[in-house]
């Protein structure tokens, strides 16, 4: 397949193309027509004609949203925050990209609400990174919340909370010190809030 010019220079598109194919090429190996085209050289409108149209499958609509919101384009921000919240982490990881690049002023809310909906915490490990990178007002607030629950004794999701403390300590804002300084008993994240204090300019 022929991916188009500027598209074949994103590591993050080729690597979701490359993932994508594999998920929908048949027992002949062959890839549905709509797959070669959305690869191509189509413009924003056809795109979102994707996004748009009853019965596109999920692959279609992804990738649509992905070059959708590397143009910059605000159409496709509630396809890609929906998929920031999938069961598949690989979906998860195209669309914080696509996000962070799509730039739109709704993206920090959307993943705060995302990572401290309780219901969906085990998804929430890309929405909070997403929050570390973008350094937004509803960052630290919505890390300390995450992490202040998975300090509970037997919480599974350990690989969240983790995002979260590295997460603080990438921020450096002093608001972290009391959640963290709770988490240096924790047996996996003690370690990382330690360096995370140590950031804020504090040794415990």
């Amino acid at each position: 397949m022929e991916i188009a010019a500027e598209l074949a220079r994103e590591p993050e598109f080729c690597s979701m193309i490359d993932r994508l194919r594999e998920e929908i090429r048949n027992a002949e190996g062959v890839v549905p027509l709509l797959f070669e085209e959305l690869a191509g050289p189509l413009g924003a409108e056809e795109l979102h004609g994707v996004l748009t149209a009853p019965a596109r499958p999920l692959w279609a609509r992804e990738i649509a949203a992905f070059r959708l919101g590397l143009a910059g384009d605000p159409r496709a921000f509630e396809a890609l925050v929906l998929l920031l919240n999938h069961r598949d982490p690989e979906r998860c990881v195209s669309a914080a990209h696509a996000l962070t690049r799509l730039g739109d002023p709704r993206t920090a809310r959307a993943a705060a609400a995302l990572a401290t909906n309780e219901l969906r915490v085990a998804y929430a490990l890309l929405p909070v990174r997403l929050l570390t990178g973008l350094r937004a007002p509803e960052s630290v607030p919505a890390l300390v919340t995450v992490l202040r629950r998975r300090l509970a004794p037997g919480d599974p999701h350990w690989r969240v909370g983790l995002a979260c403390v590295e997460g603080l300590g990438t921020l450096g804002d002093p608001a972290a010190r009391t959640v963290l300084e709770a988490a240096l008993p924790h047996p996996r994240f003690g370690g990382a809030a330690r360096e995370a204090l140590g950031r804020l300019g504090e040794q415990p």
